[in-house]
């Protein structure tokens, strides 16, 4: 409805699909380039780019998975040219969005987070981008697949491995 409605013109529907997809995207895109300012960068060029081919086009799948799409295809293109050199340090990164929490959870959560962060950046890029479009964007192992031109059994075996990975660095990182 909230497409239909966009295609027809209707500035409440782009806002109630920015509120509502907004920060799933900034943290796939955070995730992925390792750049928050990066992230609310690409993730506003992909609502820009909707704006502008309102009607122009429809979306035949969902709009979550049509977003997510668009913003990894960017930072793809990003990395292709090396544009973000200038990236902040993974200890900086902060979590695009957070809960009300105690001050004492605030800061188990952000060690939490940069530790994560940390090992995420480790990974290969392809195994990075699936754990973080399977865990944080929702799609399914079809739909990465689709997403990065290959089969279901290859996106399969890059999560694995990136799971696995993940809790080898992380595992390591609590024994030190």
């Amino acid at each position: 409805m909230l497409i239909w409605k966009l295609n027809r013109g209707s500035k409440k529907a782009l806002c109630r699909i920015y509120e509502k997809y907004r920060d799933d995207l900034v943290r796939i895109a955070a995730g992925l380039a390792n750049d928050v300012s990066v992230a609310e960068d690409i993730v506003q060029e992909v609502f820009l780019t909707l704006v502008h081919s309102a009607g122009k086009h429809e979306i035949r799948k969902n709009l979550k998975g049509y977003l997510t799409s668009c913003v990894v295809n960017k930072i793809r293109n990003l990395s292709r040219a090396k544009v973000a050199q200038d990236s902040i340090s993974l200890d900086e990164v902060e979590p695009a969005a957070s809960n009300l929490k105690t001050p004492d959870e605030l800061i188990a959560s952000d060690e939490i987070s940069q530790q994560l962060y940390r090992a995420l950046s480790l990974l290969p890029y392809e195994q990075k981008e699936t754990v973080i479009l399977h865990i944080q964007g929702n799609m399914k192992f079809r739909e990465i697949a689709q997403l990065q031109n290959t089969s279901t059994k290859t996106v399969l075996s890059r999560y694995n491995y990136g799971l696995n990975k993940l809790r080898s660095l992380l595992n390591s990182e609590v024994e030190k």
